[in-house]
């Protein structure tokens, strides 16, 4: 992977950035890609200090017009993108029968319509040369009913379809296109779902009243668990696997 050029959305923190180091780690040219331009050159920021090749791209990923501005950027800048990780993602709590519109936009927009706007704008740059890779960061919730969850795991299951169609179309064209499943992890979106310091224990043993089993390894993801799954995916080491959702979760779905 070393010399090649990645583009992974929502680098500023969580899973995102756990990515970014990934590949920075690998002698990959990372450009990070966050709307939170402070948190994002924070980020950056630390991640050069250490020697990495990791450059900030704010922009705002919802946005058609600035989807493909970046794009042009980003390979003007730092060469052809041969990896692409969408990794920008955002919860909105409630229940579906109570849910405003404008939650489910907001969530829609970026966890669904922003995956659609930076893989084809990557894809098209990928197909005239007929190599890439393209993971999109999903989760468990798209295959696994969850309470008060209904925009996020609906948001989820459509950019999962969408990218294992989007797959099916440019294998032709030797571009692999799959997905990272996550369930909890160790993040701010997370954190933001507790209640009370009792939140950590509830996920991991469960919670009966909203239906969820809890985590059979007995532990919260860390974010790095998710990107080893990401690099792996995006790598030639997985040059045969396309159209593949990979959870990565702790067995919290019980394996569906």
């Amino acid at each position: 992977m070393e010399g090649k050029t990645a583009l992974v959305t929502g680098a500023a923190g969580g899973i995102g950035e756990a990515v970014v180091r990934a590949l920075a780690e690998r002698g990959v040219t990372v450009a990070a890609v966050d709307k939170d331009a402070r948190r994002l050159d924070e980020t950056v920021g630390l991640l050069t200090a250490q020697g990495f090749r990791v450059e900030a791209f704010a922009a705002d990923v919802t946005s058609g017009e600035a989807v493909e501005m970046l794009v042009e950027a980003v390979e003007h800048r730092l060469g052809p993108v041969e990896y692409l990780v969408n990794a920008a993602g955002v919860l909105r709590l409630g229940e579906a029968r109570k849910l405003a519109d404008e939650d489910w936009h907001a969530t829609f927009a970026v966890n669904t319509t922003a995956v659609f706007r930076m893989s084809r704008a990557v894809a098209n740059r990928m197909v005239p040369r007929s190599r890439g890779s393209i993971v999109t960061v999903a989760s468990n919730a798209a295959g696994t009913p969850r309470t008060e969850m209904a925009a996020y795991a609906a948001s989820k299951a459509a950019a999962t379809m969408l990218t294992k169609c989007l797959g099916l179309e440019v294998a032709q064209y030797g571009i692999r296109c799959n997905v990272v499943a996550p369930g909890s992890t160790d993040t701010p979106m997370l954190s933001s779902m507790w209640e009370d310091e009792s939140g950590p224990r509830r996920t991991i043993r469960g919670v009966p009243e909203a239906y969820r089993v809890g985590i059979p390894l007995g532990r919260i993801a860390r974010p790095s668990d998710v990107a080893n799954a990401v690099v792996f995916l995006l790598s030639d080491q997985a040059s045969h696997i396309t159209l593949h959702d990979l959870t990565v979760d702790g067995g919290a779905a019980l394996g569906v």
